[in-house]
Protein backbone atom coordinates (compact mmCIF):
# COMPACT_ATOMS: atom_id res chain seq x y z
CA UNK A 1 0.00 0.00 0.00
CA UNK A 2 1.27 3.35 -0.74
CA UNK A 3 2.07 5.92 1.83
CA UNK A 4 1.16 9.28 2.98
CA UNK A 5 3.47 11.15 4.93
CA UNK A 6 1.39 13.74 7.60
CA UNK A 7 3.12 16.88 8.69
CA UNK A 8 3.94 14.83 11.97
CA UNK A 9 6.43 12.46 10.30
CA UNK A 10 3.52 9.67 10.55
CA UNK A 11 3.26 7.42 7.48
CA UNK A 12 -0.49 6.50 6.79
CA UNK A 13 -1.67 4.49 3.66
CA UNK A 14 -3.34 6.52 0.84
CA UNK A 15 -6.59 4.18 0.81
CA UNK A 16 -7.91 4.06 4.94
CA UNK A 17 -11.22 2.59 6.11
CA UNK A 18 -14.78 4.74 6.50
CA UNK A 19 -17.64 3.99 9.13
CA UNK A 20 -19.90 5.99 8.34
CA UNK A 21 -23.35 4.47 9.12
CA UNK A 22 -21.58 1.24 10.70
CA UNK A 23 -23.16 0.06 13.82
CA UNK A 24 -26.82 0.92 13.07
CA UNK A 25 -28.12 -2.32 12.57
CA UNK A 26 -26.69 -5.10 14.81
CA UNK A 27 -27.56 -7.77 12.15
CA UNK A 28 -24.85 -6.22 10.64
CA UNK A 29 -22.12 -6.01 12.61
CA UNK A 30 -20.27 -9.17 11.96
CA UNK A 31 -19.71 -8.21 8.50
CA UNK A 32 -18.69 -4.91 9.53
CA UNK A 33 -15.84 -6.31 11.98
CA UNK A 34 -14.87 -8.71 9.15
CA UNK A 35 -14.45 -5.77 6.24
CA UNK A 36 -12.31 -3.50 8.56
CA UNK A 37 -10.43 -6.59 9.58
CA UNK A 38 -9.62 -7.62 5.55
CA UNK A 39 -8.78 -4.33 5.16
CA UNK A 40 -6.50 -3.87 8.27
CA UNK A 41 -4.76 -7.43 6.53
CA UNK A 42 -4.58 -5.49 2.53
CA UNK A 43 -2.94 -2.79 4.08
CA UNK A 44 -5.53 -0.20 4.64
CA UNK A 45 -4.74 0.31 7.95
CA UNK A 46 -6.27 3.78 8.49
CA UNK A 47 -10.13 3.34 9.94
CA UNK A 48 -12.10 6.75 10.07
CA UNK A 49 -14.70 6.99 12.54
CA UNK A 50 -16.66 9.69 14.68
CA UNK A 51 -18.36 9.99 17.96
CA UNK A 52 -21.32 11.02 15.72
CA UNK A 53 -21.68 7.81 13.78
CA UNK A 54 -24.70 5.44 14.69
CA UNK A 55 -24.28 7.54 18.11
CA UNK A 56 -21.64 5.52 19.03
CA UNK A 57 -22.16 2.17 17.94
CA UNK A 58 -19.48 2.64 14.82
CA UNK A 59 -16.37 3.48 17.44
CA UNK A 60 -17.50 0.00 19.12
CA UNK A 61 -17.47 -2.00 15.56
CA UNK A 62 -14.05 -0.32 15.30
CA UNK A 63 -13.23 -1.32 19.03
CA UNK A 64 -14.08 -5.20 17.90
CA UNK A 65 -12.16 -4.83 14.30
CA UNK A 66 -8.91 -3.72 16.19
CA UNK A 67 -8.97 -6.37 19.36
CA UNK A 68 -5.78 -7.49 19.51
CA UNK A 69 -4.27 -5.35 17.04
CA UNK A 70 -4.25 -2.31 18.15
CA UNK A 71 -0.86 -1.06 17.28
CA UNK A 72 -1.20 -1.87 13.77
CA UNK A 73 -4.17 0.59 13.53
CA UNK A 74 -4.15 4.53 12.55
CA UNK A 75 -7.07 5.46 14.52
CA UNK A 76 -9.16 8.86 13.29
CA UNK A 77 -12.33 9.62 15.37
CA UNK A 78 -14.25 12.96 15.71
CA UNK A 79 -15.86 15.28 18.38
CA UNK A 80 -18.81 16.28 17.43
CA UNK A 81 -18.83 20.42 17.44
CA UNK A 82 -21.62 20.92 20.09
CA UNK A 83 -18.86 18.82 22.50
CA UNK A 84 -16.34 21.11 21.47
CA UNK A 85 -15.60 23.94 24.24
CA UNK A 86 -12.23 22.58 25.98
CA UNK A 87 -14.01 20.64 29.12
CA UNK A 88 -16.46 19.24 26.27
CA UNK A 89 -13.48 18.09 23.84
CA UNK A 90 -11.73 16.46 26.80
CA UNK A 91 -15.13 14.45 27.68
CA UNK A 92 -15.81 13.69 24.45
CA UNK A 93 -12.33 12.42 23.92
CA UNK A 94 -12.84 10.28 27.23
CA UNK A 95 -16.34 8.73 26.17
CA UNK A 96 -14.73 7.58 22.72
CA UNK A 97 -11.51 6.19 23.97
CA UNK A 98 -13.85 3.44 25.97
CA UNK A 99 -16.26 3.24 23.49
CA UNK A 100 -13.33 2.60 21.07
CA UNK A 101 -11.06 0.27 23.48
CA UNK A 102 -8.06 1.99 23.61
CA UNK A 103 -5.73 4.11 25.54
CA UNK A 104 -4.92 6.95 22.81
CA UNK A 105 -6.21 8.25 19.60
CA UNK A 106 -4.02 8.92 16.73
CA UNK A 107 -5.66 11.89 15.18
CA UNK A 108 -8.69 13.52 16.48
CA UNK A 109 -10.91 15.93 14.12
CA UNK A 110 -13.44 18.59 14.81
CA UNK A 111 -16.22 17.27 12.76
CA UNK A 112 -17.50 20.62 11.86
CA UNK A 113 -17.57 23.75 12.71
CA UNK A 114 -19.98 24.86 15.19
CA UNK A 115 -20.73 27.69 17.51
CA UNK A 116 -17.89 27.16 19.82
CA UNK A 117 -14.74 29.67 19.52
CA UNK A 118 -12.19 27.89 17.31
CA UNK A 119 -9.27 28.30 20.15
CA UNK A 120 -11.08 26.67 22.63
CA UNK A 121 -11.63 23.35 20.96
CA UNK A 122 -7.70 24.12 20.16
CA UNK A 123 -7.43 24.19 23.57
CA UNK A 124 -8.74 21.11 24.08
CA UNK A 125 -7.31 18.82 21.85
CA UNK A 126 -3.86 20.28 23.43
CA UNK A 127 -4.90 19.45 27.13
CA UNK A 128 -5.63 16.10 25.33
CA UNK A 129 -2.03 15.83 23.94
CA UNK A 130 -0.36 16.60 27.29
CA UNK A 131 -2.32 13.69 29.04
CA UNK A 132 -1.15 11.25 26.41
CA UNK A 133 -5.03 11.22 24.91
CA UNK A 134 -4.47 12.33 21.30
CA UNK A 135 -1.75 12.21 19.09
CA UNK A 136 -2.27 14.67 16.74
CA UNK A 137 -5.54 16.77 15.75
CA UNK A 138 -7.02 17.99 12.91
CA UNK A 139 -10.04 19.02 11.37
CA UNK A 140 -12.97 18.17 9.15
CA UNK A 141 -15.67 20.23 6.80
CA UNK A 142 -13.28 23.67 6.83
CA UNK A 143 -12.81 25.66 3.56
CA UNK A 144 -10.24 28.01 2.82
CA UNK A 145 -11.26 30.99 5.31
CA UNK A 146 -12.22 28.36 7.91
CA UNK A 147 -8.62 27.31 7.79
CA UNK A 148 -6.86 30.42 7.58
CA UNK A 149 -8.31 31.39 10.71
CA UNK A 150 -7.58 28.16 12.15
CA UNK A 151 -3.67 28.32 11.39
CA UNK A 152 -3.58 31.79 12.63
CA UNK A 153 -4.51 30.24 16.35
CA UNK A 154 -1.67 29.47 18.48
CA UNK A 155 -0.43 25.90 17.57
CA UNK A 156 -2.88 26.20 15.13
CA UNK A 157 -0.16 25.28 12.32
CA UNK A 158 -0.06 21.58 14.02
CA UNK A 159 -3.14 20.60 12.07
CA UNK A 160 -2.45 17.19 10.25
CA UNK A 161 -5.48 17.61 7.88
CA UNK A 162 -8.83 18.26 6.72
CA UNK A 163 -11.33 15.81 5.59
CA UNK A 164 -14.09 17.20 3.06
CA UNK A 165 -16.30 15.57 0.82
CA UNK A 166 -14.67 14.91 -2.67
CA UNK A 167 -15.15 13.00 -5.21
CA UNK A 168 -15.60 13.43 -9.13
CA UNK A 169 -18.90 14.36 -9.15
CA UNK A 170 -18.26 16.79 -5.78
CA UNK A 171 -14.79 19.03 -6.62
CA UNK A 172 -15.63 21.93 -5.77
CA UNK A 173 -12.64 21.97 -3.88
CA UNK A 174 -10.46 22.01 -6.94
CA UNK A 175 -10.80 25.32 -7.35
CA UNK A 176 -9.46 26.51 -4.09
CA UNK A 177 -8.86 24.19 -1.11
CA UNK A 178 -7.17 21.72 -2.95
CA UNK A 179 -3.77 23.89 -3.90
CA UNK A 180 -4.44 25.96 -1.22
CA UNK A 181 -3.51 23.29 1.33
CA UNK A 182 -1.06 21.27 -1.04
CA UNK A 183 1.13 25.01 -0.85
CA UNK A 184 0.81 24.67 3.12
CA UNK A 185 1.73 20.75 3.56
CA UNK A 186 -1.79 20.17 5.08
CA UNK A 187 -2.92 17.01 3.71
CA UNK A 188 -7.16 16.51 2.17
CA UNK A 189 -8.56 13.14 3.63
CA UNK A 190 -11.21 12.51 1.28
CA UNK A 191 -14.61 11.39 2.28
CA UNK A 192 -17.27 9.53 0.30
CA UNK A 193 -15.18 9.23 -2.48
CA UNK A 194 -17.18 6.27 -3.79
CA UNK A 195 -20.15 8.69 -3.68
CA UNK A 196 -21.95 6.52 -0.85
CA UNK A 197 -21.79 3.86 -3.17
CA UNK A 198 -24.02 6.12 -5.84
CA UNK A 199 -21.42 5.61 -8.99
CA UNK A 200 -22.53 8.39 -11.49
CA UNK A 201 -22.91 6.96 -14.96
CA UNK A 202 -20.03 8.16 -16.31
CA UNK A 203 -19.15 6.95 -20.55
CA UNK A 204 -15.36 8.09 -19.43
CA UNK A 205 -15.21 6.26 -16.32
CA UNK A 206 -15.90 3.33 -17.60
CA UNK A 207 -13.74 3.74 -20.51
CA UNK A 208 -11.05 4.52 -18.45
CA UNK A 209 -12.03 1.48 -16.35
CA UNK A 210 -12.00 -0.72 -19.36
CA UNK A 211 -8.67 0.53 -20.34
CA UNK A 212 -7.20 -0.32 -16.91
CA UNK A 213 -8.75 -3.40 -16.61
CA UNK A 214 -10.55 -1.89 -13.71
CA UNK A 215 -14.12 -1.01 -11.94
CA UNK A 216 -15.55 2.32 -12.05
CA UNK A 217 -14.60 3.17 -8.46
CA UNK A 218 -11.12 2.02 -9.08
CA UNK A 219 -11.26 4.87 -11.42
CA UNK A 220 -13.07 7.22 -8.99
CA UNK A 221 -10.78 5.87 -5.51
CA UNK A 222 -7.32 6.86 -8.27
CA UNK A 223 -9.11 9.90 -9.30
CA UNK A 224 -8.47 11.03 -6.17
CA UNK A 225 -5.78 9.95 -5.34
CA UNK A 226 -4.24 11.70 -8.09
CA UNK A 227 -2.68 14.50 -5.87
CA UNK A 228 -0.09 13.57 -3.57
CA UNK A 229 -1.29 14.93 -0.49
CA UNK A 230 -4.77 13.56 -0.57
CA UNK A 231 -6.18 10.55 0.93
CA UNK A 232 -9.40 8.76 0.90
CA UNK A 233 -11.53 6.72 3.30
CA UNK A 234 -13.94 4.56 1.36
CA UNK A 235 -16.40 2.56 3.04
CA UNK A 236 -17.68 -0.88 2.65
CA UNK A 237 -18.87 -3.73 4.63
CA UNK A 238 -18.73 -5.91 1.28
CA UNK A 239 -15.35 -7.99 1.61
CA UNK A 240 -15.52 -7.94 -2.58
CA UNK A 241 -15.93 -4.47 -2.14
CA UNK A 242 -13.20 -3.91 0.00
CA UNK A 243 -10.63 -6.04 -1.43
CA UNK A 244 -11.68 -4.01 -5.00
CA UNK A 245 -10.82 -0.90 -2.91
CA UNK A 246 -7.51 -1.87 -1.84
CA UNK A 247 -6.44 -2.68 -5.48
CA UNK A 248 -7.20 1.07 -6.07
CA UNK A 249 -4.03 2.24 -4.48
CA UNK A 250 -2.03 0.70 -7.44
CA UNK A 251 -4.43 1.98 -10.44
CA UNK A 252 -2.38 5.32 -11.74
CA UNK A 253 -4.65 7.38 -14.37
CA UNK A 254 -2.77 8.94 -17.06
CA UNK A 255 -2.79 12.50 -18.33
CA UNK A 256 -5.40 11.32 -21.12
CA UNK A 257 -7.37 9.60 -18.25
CA UNK A 258 -7.46 12.59 -16.64
CA UNK A 259 -8.73 14.62 -19.51
CA UNK A 260 -11.20 12.06 -20.34
CA UNK A 261 -12.90 12.35 -17.02
CA UNK A 262 -12.89 16.19 -17.09
CA UNK A 263 -15.01 16.36 -19.68
CA UNK A 264 -17.75 14.89 -18.04
CA UNK A 265 -16.91 16.67 -14.83
CA UNK A 266 -15.77 19.38 -15.39
CA UNK A 267 -13.15 21.18 -12.94
CA UNK A 268 -15.04 23.86 -11.41
CA UNK A 269 -14.42 27.28 -12.58
CA UNK A 270 -15.25 30.12 -9.83
CA UNK A 271 -14.95 29.69 -6.03
CA UNK A 272 -18.43 27.32 -4.18
CA UNK A 273 -19.69 26.77 -0.85
CA UNK A 274 -17.85 23.93 0.98
CA UNK A 275 -19.58 21.19 0.17
CA UNK A 276 -20.86 18.14 3.05
CA UNK A 277 -22.97 15.21 3.80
Amino acid sequence: MRKLRLPSGDEIPVLGQGTWRMGEQAKQRGAEVKALQLGLDLGMTLIDTAEMYADGKSEEVVAEAMAGRRDQVYLVTKVLPSNASRKGVAAAAERSLKRLKTDRIDLYLLHWRGGEPLAETLAGFHDLLNAGKIRSYGVSNFDVNDMKEWLALKDGTEVQANQVLYNVATRGIDFDLVRWQAERGIPIMAYSPLAQGRLPKSGALKAVAARHDATVGQVMLAWCLRHKHVFAVPKTSRLEGVTENAAAADLLLTGADLAEIDRDFPPPNRAKPLEML
